[in-house]
């Protein structure tokens, strides 16, 4: 994700992809596991067809995040919540996109019974635990991802990159998992990077409230989530369209978000805004190291 003026979709053809969140519609929803549990799009289940995740196929690689640029995206195809965990099949395809990756394989395409089970995405940072109660009835192709990714220490010493505000971009977000991302202002490439593989949106419906986490993907192209995800800490964010996976919310930690916030923005030294379409974020001035996430 990057600046919301600055964080217009990257045109098709595009030499980088930045995953960034759209939107000026305002709304309002109460928190609580029972706002993500609408019934949202599973496409990355086995409720969508092989078809279906093949007219998904990547565009070129831009920033990934949410920006407060009016959506071009297509409405969300709604396909029915998974029943029963056990039989839900998950489908994950190359990031063909050119964005930065660290490639540390596929997640299995089933969940496993620790991954059903899992209610926690602890993560772990140099300020204090966040802790995410995780949907996983409602995004279990998400969770899985994430359950793949910390097992392979994927997010250890990583940053959370890009910080935004309602007063600088119309958003107030945290965004974190690009794991080439420096977080210093400065990097061109911050907000492009990813695990190499995309997998489709699930469970859109739900509003962007205040403690609400969900999957950044590029503001051009829908089902293109990978590995950074956002932390909405204020309800001003219901305004973005639901085109992002919303897959937990914060139960402990909100604290240290809110500390990150009143810690300010940096940009580069300077003072030239160095967020593009092709790349760049205004990160946090306080830094934020990422030690390792754990699902349980």
């Amino acid at each position: 994700m990057t600046d919301t003026d600055r964080q217009k979709p990257a045109p098709y053809g595009s030499t980088a992809r930045r995953t960034t969140p759209l939107g000026t519609r305002g709304f309002h929803l109460g928190l609580g596991l029972g706002v993500l549990a609408l019934a949202g799009g599973l496409a990355a289940c086995s409720g969508g067809s092989k078809d279906n995740a093949a007219a998904s196929s990547s565009p070129s690689a831009s920033t990934v995040g949410p920006s407060a640029a009016p959506s071009t995206v297509a409405p969300p195809t709604v396909t029915p919540k998974p029943s029963d965990l056990r039989k839900v099949t998950c489908s994950y395809r190359k990031d063909d996109t050119g964005s930065p990756a660290k490639f540390v394989g596929f997640p299995p395409k089933r969940l496993s019974a620790a991954v059903i089970k899992a209610s926690t995405m602890t993560v772990r940072t140099n300020l204090g635990d966040i802790v995410i109660e995780l949907a996983t009835g409602d995004a279990p192709c998400t969770v899985n991802s994430f359950a793949f990714l910390a097992k392979k220490n994927f997010f250890d010493n990583t940053v959370c990159h890009r910080l935004t505000t309602i007063q600088t971009n119309g958003l107030g977000l945290l965004q974190c998992g690009d794991p080439q991302a420096k977080g210093d202002g400065e990097n061109p490439t911050d907000g492009t990077g990813g695990p190499g593989y995309l997998f489709d949106d699930e469970n859109l419906g739900p509003q962007y409230t205040r403690g609400v986490v969900f999957m950044a993907q590029p503001g051009d192209a829908s089902n293109s989530n990978g590995s950074q995800f956002a932390i909405s800490y204020t309800d001003e964010n219901a305004q973005l369209p639901q085109a992002y996976t919303p897959f937990g919310i914060v139960k402990k930690g909100m604290d240290i978000v809110d500390k990150i916030v009143k810690g300010g923005v940096k940009t580069a030294k300077d003072g030239v805004d160095i967020t593009s379409d092709d790349g760049g974020s205004n990160a946090p001035k306080l830094k934020v190291l990422v030690k390792n996430v754990v699902v349980s």
